[in-house]
């Protein structure tokens, strides 16, 4: 649903080759953009069950059905099947190269000690980034200015240039510049370290109690797709998200790839969709 180049196209194009070989036939990634991913998204809902028509979803599916209240076109637990959890992104606390900031425990603290003073980066009402400050802010008991953009990109260069203190992106939007030396990194969301970044503390290691969020990208069918269908792809894609091959792509773009059962993802996606719920209550964001 998301246009070619972002994180969505990248997992759909990371697995497409790998199912493509496994079933003997072509895989096809469609980009199909448009209202905030709602057009592809409705049109898989009601696209016949017959395995030829999947989707690859991210987070903000859950988002945007939370924030559409009841004019949302789908329903989106009961209007899919859900195939596999594919991968996950962490984001990660980032502030300028030079910033006196240099570790979440300094975060924590210049934010307890200047209520509203510390400044942080969204990417707009509603984004990721807004919901994912709004998580730190009730975990670590803190308060920040929130300063909303137009996107992510605009926030990170205003964070690079100085002109606020903070920003939570994902971390493939982060590393770039970690790695330049133009962001340092804080800490990062998963629940594990990280391999491209071993050193680099969990938000959970670094005093903020059970903390952990991920973009994740999963893969849903319709709704009533049989379940022999639903299990042939959700093998293809765990035999290949095991693969060597399947494991250094998603680490070159900073994802890790997860996998499991059908089951193991509706559980995963019932408490995605409390906890961010909750980051929307706690937003004050009002459905649209």
């Amino acid at each position: 649903p998301y246009p070619p180049g972002g994180t969505v196209d990248t997992a759909a194009r990371i697995v497409a080759p790998g199912m493509q070989e496994a079933l003997g036939q072509p895989v096809v990634v469609e980009n199909r953009v448009g209202a905030s991913g709602n057009l592809a998204t409705t049109e898989v809902a009601k696209a016949a069950p017959d395995g030829y028509t999947l989707i690859m979803i991210t987070l903000t599916h859950n988002v945007n059905a939370i924030l559409m209240a009841d004019k949302k076109p789908y329903d989106p637990i009961n209007d899919f099947s859900m195939v596999s959890l594919v991968s996950l992104l962490p984001m990660v606390a980032v502030a300028k190269g030079d910033s006196p900031l240099r570790s979440i425990q300094d975060l924590v603290a210049l934010a307890k000690t200047k209520p509203n003073g510390l400044t942080y980066a969204s990417g707009g009402p509603g984004s990721i980034t807004e919901m994912i400050g709004e998580l730190l802010k009730s975990s670590a008991g803190i308060a920040f200015a929130l300063i909303a953009y137009k996107g992510d990109a605009p926030g990170i260069a205003d964070l690079v240039a100085g002109h606020v203190a903070v920003m939570l992106p994902s971390a493939a939007a982060a590393m770039p510049f970690v790695n330049a030396g133009r962001l340092r990194a804080l800490g990062v969301t998963s629940a594990q370290r990280v391999d491209y970044a071993p050193d680099l503390p969990t938000l959970a290691e670094a005093g903020v109690p059970d903390f952990e969020a991920n973009i994740w990208y999963a893969m849903y069918g319709p709704k009533a797709l049989p379940p022999a269908l639903a299990q042939r792809w959700n093998d293809v894609t765990n035999r290949y998200l095991k693969s060597p091959q399947a494991q250094e792509y998603f680490r070159q773009s900073y994802m890790a790839p997860v996998g499991g059962t059908s089951a193991e993802f509706v559980k995963y996606h019932l408490s995605e969709i409390k906890r961010w719920s909750a980051a929307v209550v706690a937003a004050g964001i009002k459905p649209q």
